[in-house]
């Protein structure tokens, strides 16, 4: 990169940014007073070049339009490191966001085009080390904020139900991936409901973890308090495998309490639900404007089943649900305004790693390819400027304090019953926008059907989403949220569940190179 001293013009354009008023003398005086400590980021730089492992040499390779129809696929790998351990013979997908050394990664997005890591994340060590082989990266959406599946650089991801409605996003490559049999299994990313919109529009198995529980070192992030990695696949049992595999402190996230114990997810999987008490969620049904009764009516049918299987199920009311979702947004638009876009996706005031390439890349990329972002960039980027300028961060500042608020809240309804049960997405698959369609539907079919996931989102309480019907032939998703580090019971319910109704049926479309 090398240091460029400031000129004298563009410390005036600082010094009127922050309200200074300086002449050109005190301008050039101050000049002089940075060269000593640009020095030192000159020597930073160069120690920090001596110690950078070369990234290793990977084979990659787009995929050609014929064998990928749906547009899942961003690049094609075969990376493995042993033929042995608890995934011995899977295959594995992983979001774009997440880094695979030596293979590019580019977050859906034209601003980070051409950057290749150095190192695995963790997540992908993890995979590796299980004896998992990694067969590619699932195509997501622009930067990862989208709920919907028509926002990534290279077109949209289609459904493998219904090629004409979402896949769900941002995680919307590597569910379609898994609906279709292209690969076992896949890690995805969750910071606004990013896998489990997509593992319920698509008719997977999707897993948010505890926040914390699961290293997100390694992965492109937006907002170090809503990021989310997990575990997506077409059955409860393969995804409590693969969050066995991933789970657990790396020592270097500074999401992570060092002291979580990670479990062994299949241990009492197949536990059953006898004895326990499922809570339906009543604000998280007949959402105004959003919710068809025909999901809600699906998702109640299915605690029922539940109750066949010896459960209690009860309504149970959390009002801070829907408040929840007004602090999520100010987080989120906040948050990733100041971390994501301003900070290159660097979080301050923590401890690393960092990425100081991924940060350049980005950096310049953003600034090089800003017309090309997707118009929900665009939103959080003109949003979170206007709001962080005009107000400071006092906003932001608020709704972390209201997260104890939510947490308290849905602890509570916790304390009464076991899990919480509603629908993961209101409503099934929405038609991908077409070329022509307005800005405001863009965003609409991009941001409008997160009200039930996002909230766990900011309150880190694991939530799995799974199939559990079918509505004009798409599936319906049912979310189940348990106490935080109880990801166990989660998937215990969900697996209940999956065994009740004798398991899920897969897309007509059995593979992502069905034609469209």
């Amino acid at each position: 990169m090398g240091i460029v001293p400031p000129s004298v013009a563009e410390l005036r354009v600082i010094a009127d940014r922050y309200g200074l008023s300086l002449d050109d003398s005190a301008l050039e005086s101050f000049r002089g007073l940075m060269a000593p400590t640009l020095a030192s980021y000159s020597e930073v730089e160069r120690l920090h070049a001596e110690r950078a492992p070369d990234p290793p040499r990977r084979e990659h390779a787009r995929p050609v339009p014929e064998d990928n129809r749906l547009n899942a696929w961003c690049l094609r790998t075969d990376v493995r490191t042993r033929e042995d351990g608890p995934l011995a013979g899977r295959t594995v997908v992983v979001k774009d966001n997440i880094a695979v050394g030596g293979v590019p990664m580019a977050n859906g997005s034209r601003a980070l085009a051409g950057f290749v890591p150095r190192a695995d994340a963790t997540v992908v060590t993890r995979v590796l080390d299980a004896g998992g082989r990694v067969v590619g990266k699932g195509a997501c959406e622009d930067l990862g904020y989208s709920a919907g599946s028509h926002t990534g650089a290279d077109g949209p991801v289609r459904n493998p139900w219904d090629p004409a409605r979402s896949a769900g996003g941002s995680s919307s490559g590597p569910a379609v991936l898994v609906a279709t049999g292209d690969a076992d299994l896949a890690v995805g990313g969750d910071q606004g409901g990013s896998l489990r919109v997509p593992a319920a529009f698509s008719g997977v198995v999707g897993h948010k973890p505890t926040h914390g529980l699961v290293p997100c070192t390694g992965a492109f992030p937006m907002e170090n308090t809503l990021d989310h990695l997990g575990p997506m696949a077409r059955t409860v049992p393969d995804v409590a495998l693969l969050l066995t595999v991933l789970a657990g402190p790396d020592g270097l996230d500074p999401r992570q309490d060092p002291r979580t114990v990670p479990a062994d997810y299949l241990a009492d999987l197949d536990a059953g639900v006898a004895g326990l008490c499922i809570g339906l969620l009543t604000e998280g049904f007949g959402l105004p404007g959003l919710s068809d009764p025909r999901v809600d009516d699906a998702v109640r049918a299915s605690a029922r089943r539940l109750a066949e299987a010896g459960a209690t199920v009860r309504e149970i009311s959390v009002p801070w649900h829907t408040k929840g979702f007004d602090v999520w947004k100010v987080i989120a638009t906040d948050g990733i305004a100041w971390q994501m876009i301003d900070g290159n996706g660097l979080a301050r005031g923590v401890s690393g790693p960092f990425d100081p390439e991924l940060a350049a890349h980005f950096g310049n990329g953003r600034r090089e390819h800003a017309d090309a972002f997707s118009e929900t960039v665009k939103l959080v980027t003109l949003n979170g400027a206007y709001t962080l300028g005009r107000y400071h961060g006092a906003h932001y500042a608020m709704a972390r304090n209201l997260v104890p608020d939510l947490v308290a809240g849905y602890d509570a309804a916790l304390s009464e019953v076991d899990v919480l049960v509603l629908p993961t997405v209101p409503h099934v698959a929405n038609r991908l926008p077409g070329k022509d369609s307005s800005r405001e539907e863009y965003v609409a079919a991009a941001l409008g059907m997160v009200g039930n996931v996002a909230p766990f989102d900011a309150s880190g309480h694991p939530a799995t989403s799974v199939p559990v019907a079918q509505v004009d032939d798409l599936p319906v998703g049912m979310m189940i949220v348990g106490p935080r580090l109880r990801d166990d019971l989660c998937l215990r319910v969900a697996r209940a569940h999956e065994l009740a109704m004798g398991g899920f049926p897969t897309p007509h479309r059995t593979s992502s190179t069905a034609r469209v």
